[in-house]
């Protein structure tokens, strides 16, 4: 009898991406298996034609939908649930669901109430990458693999859309494309405004002849930062943040892209998943450093701040962080190739 395997993370768009291998590796353990996935509306579109997901289930944590999704995974009859991010809404949900074993992460209250298994990460020591610590929860169940590449697919249907709305902005199939994205919505340390727009002068000083479209991606950018932007007086610089209205139509822009500039946050490792070069730039904090959040595909580059620079700048705290002036725009520059 096939497995059915539901594999649960309803946090961020970069902890979503964590979790895209997973189906993958569970197919070729187990092609028989019967594999969903529950995230938050959002973050399901960065699941959308994936060949190893049977079915998208989701949850808006905003809105009464919890009986719903309860009712859902009861109908599925699932044999395991991955709680890959502990939440106590989800493991309730997987309990009265019926699921019949179901693992987590380690040994919070409600899930020793709900009786569920647990896989620990031994307070992240030794340090792993996020992606190797949610593929645990598929060796639990008899996955044996070392692959944890994420993985993100895009229709040829997409693909075309998006070139077409790219040649509307005067931005030709054969123009070398850079995505800057400049936000992190706070989820990690992120370089200020005024070091992107130095980025993005020394980028077009560089190369004032080529054929070249920088992509700003970012909705935080600030009026100010648009303004002082704009006033570069460079057509080569593009800001596509206001066509952007969902997750997917950024995935799509991310998806033809020939390079992206971006801090450790969600649209880098939707570009990683992509198989896009990335420039990505980290602070050197465990949490948040290349070794657990860095981007995996070989063609990319990681720049992390020293370590004695962050021992130096950074509080012991952690809350104040050096970022700023640990990685310099000539530090990404000479690894922007055109």
């Amino acid at each position: 009898m096939s497995k059915r395997i539901l594999i649960v993370r309803t946090d961020r768009v970069g902890d979503v991406v964590m979790i895209t291998a997973i189906p993958r590796e569970i197919k070729k353990v187990f092609p028989d298996a019967f594999v969903a996935t529950l995230t938050q509306p959002n973050t399901a579109k960065i699941l959308w034609n994936n060949p190893y997901i049977d079915e998208i289930i989701t949850d808006d944590l905003s809105k009464e939908t919890f009986r719903e999704v309860v009712k859902k995974i009861k109908s599925l009859k699932f044999d395991y649930g991955l709680l890959i991010h502990p939440t106590e809404r989800a493991a309730y949900q997987l309990f009265w669901g019926r699921v019949k074993q179901r693992i987590g992460v380690g040994r919070i209250l409600y899930e020793i109430i709900t009786f569920m298994k647990s896989v620990s990460r031994n307070n992240y020591t030794p340090l792993r990458h996020e992606a190797d610590y949610c593929m645990d929860l598929a060796r639990k169940i008899g996955v044996k693999t070392d692959n944890y590449q994420p993985e993100i697919f895009v229709s040829e249907q997409e693909k075309t859309d998006i070139h077409d709305y790219l040649i509307s902005k005067n931005i030709n199939k054969d123009t070398f494309r850079i995505v800057l994205h400049t936000g992190s919505k706070n989820s990690a340390p992120n370089w200020g405004e005024d070091k992107y727009y130095e980025l993005l002068n020394k980028i077009v000083s560089k190369y004032p002849d080529k054929d070249f479209a920088i992509l700003l991606t970012a909705f935080e950018m600030t009026q100010e930062f648009k303004k002082k932007v704009k006033e570069i007086n460079d057509k080569r610089i593009v800001d596509v943040s206001d066509d952007i209205d969902d997750l997917r139509k950024l995935i799509k822009i991310i998806s033809v892209a020939d390079l992206m500039v971006c801090s450790s946050t969600g649209p880098i490792h939707l570009a990683d998943a992509l198989d896009r070069k990335c420039i990505g730039i980290h602070c050197k904090r465990p949490m948040n450093c290349v070794k657990h959040w860095g981007v995996l595909n070989r063609k990319s580059i990681n720049l992390e701040v020293a370590k004695d620079f962050c021992d130096s700048n950074c509080s012991s705290d952690k809350k104040q962080c050096g970022i700023e002036n640990g990685i310099s725009t000539e530090e990404v520059l000479k690894h922007i190739i055109i």
